[in-house]
């Protein structure tokens, strides 16, 4: 009982109401205003971790996000799951909390900033709570063209703040940038209390479900769903299939064009700005694709696109070759946001946020695979890049498109079916994915 009180009480604590009735806009803000404030990090995080590691900064960097990763993919159907229950509002403040917790670290003491970091993993991650957040407030119709301005806001964000944060480090000094990034995080952090609605009012069966949550909401128990689902299952294997190599490929593609392509630095510059901004462009045009070729399509032609760059760094010999991959891999994105409207909608409507946790855990288990894999076929094939091409340079990147190439025919697999109800019957989600209450 006592247990029972506490939640209910600082659950309750936390504003229901905001600025306005729940929008798509608030989840942008709350988007944009969260990378940004990391992405300032940057730069001086790099910086930060050479200074205190030397030699054994990549290590370190694979340990802390790899563990990271880890714990995410674990604790993130647990806060999906919650979020269904508690509310978006309870978990993204959680989120975005502990996320901006280690911030301050980084000038008072550097090793509690990485720990801190590589622990925050455990509290969930704030994207997969403003995907269900979008689920809420738009509808099946609209939910394509809203996740593709989500992605779209948050490679803005990624786009614009690692520059500012480089430049207010070189300019002012590490304090002020670290300073910035903090009052930045703070006011999404006030934000969220004062102006972001819930967007999922909880209900007499929501407030009882709280009282057995941790029965039922368990990392295990939504991955179950994957077992009981056809559908939700190939989404996750083909979102991990996919974005492991992608993960592998933003860790390791600046240094390779460097050292193995004779990229120059400003040439490396101009090319991750193109690539940036295409795919902002890609992920705003998603409900028009998603209305042309269908979820299952977009999801395809993404896929194909992502193979095509990675075959292209991996074999080509060219500079030209490479500003092509550029450009595949930014249009390629589409297709990881077609996988999330696709889960979107093929899950139960009171159960986004759980389908979407599971997704959010695949990608972060992905993006700690990603690096970590890649890292040990160059180790393996590339005991020198001495800045000629050599065809066993290209291993992980070929090795990442056989992958894709797998993900690709699970995606001939998916089954579209534009009737809600009869998705609902067929899939099973109806029986197996009803709301989590702890009980069965």
């Amino acid at each position: 009982m006592f247990r029972s009180n506490w939640k209910k009480r600082l659950i309750g604590a936390i504003p229901q109401s905001g600025i306005g009735k729940p929008r798509l806009s608030h989840a942008l803000i709350v988007t944009f205003v969260h990378y940004f404030s990391w992405g300032l990090l940057t730069v001086p995080s790099m910086v930060k971790l050479n200074e205190r590691f030397a030699e054994r900064a990549f290590l370190i960097d694979g340990l802390i996000y790899g563990t990271r990763g880890t714990l995410a993919f674990i604790a993130a159907p647990l806060m999906g799951a919650l979020s269904d229950i508690w509310g978006r509002k309870p978990l993204m403040l959680m989120a975005v909390v502990t996320t901006y917790s280690p911030i301050p670290m980084m000038i008072i003491k550097d090793w509690w900033f990485f720990a801190m970091i590589m622990i925050s993993g455990l509290f969930g991650t704030v994207y997969s709570t403003v995907l269900a957040y979008v689920a809420d407030v738009t509808s099946q119709e609209e939910r394509s063209k809203a996740y593709g301005l989500t992605s779209a806001t948050y490679a803005a964000a990624m786009v614009l703040s690692p520059a500012l944060g480089s430049l207010l480090m070189d300019k002012y000094g590490l304090p002020v940038a670290v300073s910035v990034a903090a009052a930045t995080g703070l006011m999404n952090i006030l934000f969220i209390w004062v102006a972001l609605p819930e967007s999922l009012p909880r209900q007499k069966e929501q407030e009882h479900a709280m009282d057995i949550a941790w029965v039922g909401a368990h990392p295990f128990y939504d991955l179950r769903m994957l077992g009981k689902n056809k559908t939700l299952l190939r989404i996750c294997l083909i979102v991990v299939l996919s974005s492991w190599p992608e993960a592998g490929e933003e860790s390791c593609v600046p240094l390779y064009l460097t050292l193995n392509m004779g990229f120059g630095n400003v040439e490396v510059s101009v090319l991750v700005g193109l690539v940036a901004v295409l795919g902002i462009a890609a992920n705003v045009t998603l409900g028009l694709l998603i209305n042309v070729l269908g979820a299952k399509g977009t999801i395809i032609s993404g896929l194909v696109l992502e193979m095509c760059q990675l075959l292209l760094y991996g074999l080509g010999s060219q500079k030209w070759m490479m500003w092509m991959a550029g450009i595949m891999a930014a249009t390629g994105t589409i297709g990881a946001s077609a996988c999330t409207v696709f889960s979107s909608m093929y899950s139960h409507p009171q159960n986004h946020g759980a389908v979407q946790g599971i997704m959010s855990g695949m990608m972060e288990l992905s993006e700690a695979l990603g690096p970590v894999v890649f890292g040990i076929l160059f180790y393996a094939f590339n005991r020198d890049l001495n800045g000629k091409h050599s065809s066993q340079n290209g291993v992980p990147f070929v090795a990442g498109a056989i992958s894709v190439l797998l993900a690709i025919i699970l995606a001939k697999l998916l089954v579209e079916d534009v009737d809600k109800q009869k998705v609902y019957k067929s899939s099973g989600i109806v029986d197996e994915m009803k709301p989590l209450t702890g009980t069965e």
